[in-house]
């Protein structure tokens, strides 16, 4: 297996998808570009959040989207977002784009659950609870957010982000 991967087709790809524990998802204009496979998990630190998040978030103009995502090694039934980080010019449809994917690889990999820890406070929990967030392990200084699967995934959008994904179920809710 090679140390880095690029997928783009969630449908042909499923297999490399379950295998591989560590990635980012790459939207753009609302779709989704590829998911980059890495061999070391993403971790966040606050200053790479705070000073060079925000400076090259100021910097990069584009309506693209990058969240990484990592399958613990302890805990592989669970999914956990790092980080993620957007252009200036991001659209709500391409962070939609990000997290639908990311709905995606977890039906693929049948992960019970997604975990994240939300440092930017213009994610709001109204948004989140749209996309099925709801609140986990209140903390002080942390904004800790759950989506739970435990087998009962989301239903398909008709209009899917990803553009090669033959989905074979029936279409389900469409996200804007």
């Amino acid at each position: 297996m090679p140390l880095f991967q690029t997928v783009t087709d969630l449908a042909t790809d499923a297999d490399v998808i379950r295998q591989r524990r560590y990635g980012i998802i790459e939207c753009c204009a609302g779709r989704l570009k590829a998911i980059r496979f890495r061999p070391f998990p993403k971790w966040a630190s606050l200053p790479e959040a705070l000073f060079w998040g925000e400076r090259r978030h100021r910097r990069w103009q584009a309506d693209s989207c990058r969240l990484y995502f990592n399958q613990p090694l302890r805990f592989p039934s669970f999914l956990a977002v790092p980080y993620a980080i957007s252009g200036r010019g991001t659209k709500l449809a391409t962070f939609y784009a990000a997290l639908e994917t990311l709905d995606e690889i977890a039906r693929i990999k049948r992960a019970d659950a997604i975990v994240a820890d939300v440092l930017n406070s213009r994610i709001s929990e109204r948004l989140l609870a749209r996309q099925g967030w709801s609140p986990h392990k209140p903390s002080r200084w942390h904004r800790h957010f759950i989506k739970r699967f435990y087998g009962d995934y989301p239903a398909r959008p008709r209009r899917s982000s990803c553009p090669s994904a033959n989905l074979s179920e029936p279409p389900g809710v469409l996200v804007p």
